[in-house]
């Protein structure tokens, strides 16, 4: 284990060294039709091939000398101690939304008698209502428990991506709000793991946004631009207020000079930042061409209390402010065609995660955008994503970096 501070991270490009994922489980196998839109899903999965196309996720960053650590195995070794595992399991079905007193506290009960293996199998893949044991009466359960729901603790199938509940910024962390109550759950355990975990026991530092604040952000609208400039989405999942607090935090504790602002629509279409636009190379970014004129883009300095807001001319140009370079190339998906573009934009084309300066991981179904971005100089790393991409993520969402090299 490292003896200093083990994450850092100061661009969205530098060669990624460390990063957190998480392997698709049991979680998965427990969506079904009609609650597919409650837990953020549009279709089944099928398990088997996507652990397949996941593993080949992680070992293509391998391959590139990244180390990988995983939820679910980082989160077993932070519980061990009994006392942090019995707070875990208060903490969890607290945040759980049991709406009954009496069956809160028969699940506490059972899960204290459960192995530390079985408490982090329930944690992402819920409670099933057969699972508990003993038989629970009805009278003090029919008015609170929807008897045509199966789960008294819901599965977590969105937790593969790791991009969303927690973000590394320099060398601090921001544990997410998320938006939604299905994902809600995800960002406690980022808690448990940065708090308890060995790996991160030179990390004295308090987060820069909590879990338990009230306004919403994800990491898939926070993209680390430089040592000093920071984007960040403000999207139908991040929130201008969250933005502001957030964005004066990294002035006020000198881990960022500015925050740049990109407002996307609203719609579920365009859920964070990075599904429309990421950024490949020191100039080059890739985005949907469908949305370049739908942008609009701020300059957030720091203010007494509150940023100072200034509005861009357009996207290009702030990104040319905050950076200091005389052009930057914003590379269209789908060769800029908008049929095309449009299909592979459903399939995750312009979320791409940079390894290394000009070298990024895609998905191979989206070969129009993938020859643009090589027609444009950059190395691209095909995956297979048939199963992966019907959670609505590609490889940048499914990846959480911990430690990329300075550029």
């Amino acid at each position: 284990m490292p003896e200093h501070n083990f994450i850092n991270v100061n661009s969205e490009i530098g060669k990624l060294k460390a990063v957190l994922l998480h392997r698709p489980g049991k979680e998965l196998e427990r969506l079904t039709p009609e609650y597919l839109h409650e837990l953020l899903f549009d279709d089944i999965p099928w398990l088997k091939r996507m652990r397949e196309e996941h593993l080949s996720f992680a070992t293509e960053m391998q391959k590139r000398d990244c180390d990988v650590y995983y939820y679910e195995d980082l989160l077993l070794e932070a519980i061990e101690d009994e006392s942090v595992r019995a707070a875990f399991i208060k903490d969890k079905i607290e945040n759980s939304n049991i709406e009954n007193v009496e069956l809160e506290i028969r699940i506490e009960s059972f899960m204290k008698l459960c192995s530390t293996q079985k408490v982090v199998d329930i944690a992402i893949s819920g409670l099933h209502k057969n699972e508990l044991n003993g038989n629970i009466q009805k009278q003090y359960l029919v008015d609170y428990v929807k008897e045509d729901f199966p789960f008294y603790i819901n599965p977590l199938p969105n937790l593969y991506f790791t991009r969303d509940p927690g973000v590394v910024i320099g060398n601090r962390l921001s544990i997410n709000k998320m938006n939604t109550p299905a994902r809600n759950r995800e960002t406690m355990f980022l808690e448990y793991i940065y708090d308890y975990h060995p790996l991160f026991r030179g990390n004295t530092t308090k987060p820069l946004y909590s879990y338990k604040e009230k306004y919403s952000i994800e990491g898939g609208d926070v993209l680390v631009l430089s040592k000093d400039v920071v984007a960040i989405g403000c999207s139908e999942r991040t929130s201008p207020r969250a933005i502001e607090t957030l964005s004066q935090r990294l002035f006020e504790e000198n881990v960022a000079k500015k925050v740049l602002v990109i407002q996307i629509p609203f719609t579920r279409a365009y859920m964070h930042l990075d599904t429309v636009f990421t950024m490949v190379d020191y100039d080059k970014f890739t985005i949907y061409p469908g949305i370049n004129l739908r942008l609009r883009a701020f300059e957030l300095t720091r203010g007494k209390t509150t940023p100072i807001v200034k509005l861009c001319e357009s996207l290009e140009d702030g990104l040319k402010n905050v950076l200091k370079l005389p052009a930057i190339k914003l590379i269209e998906s789908g060769g800029g065609h908008a049929i095309t573009a449009a299909r592979e934009q459903w399939n995750d084309s312009t979320n791409t995660l940079a390894i290394e300066p000009g070298v990024v991981i895609t998905y191979n179904r989206n070969e129009v955008s993938n020859d643009t971005l090589r027609k444009n100089g950059i190395e691209v790393i095909e995956i297979e994503g048939s199963e992966l991409v019907r959670g609505r993520g590609g490889p940048r969402c499914m990846s959480m970096p911990l430690v990329r090299e300075e550029i």
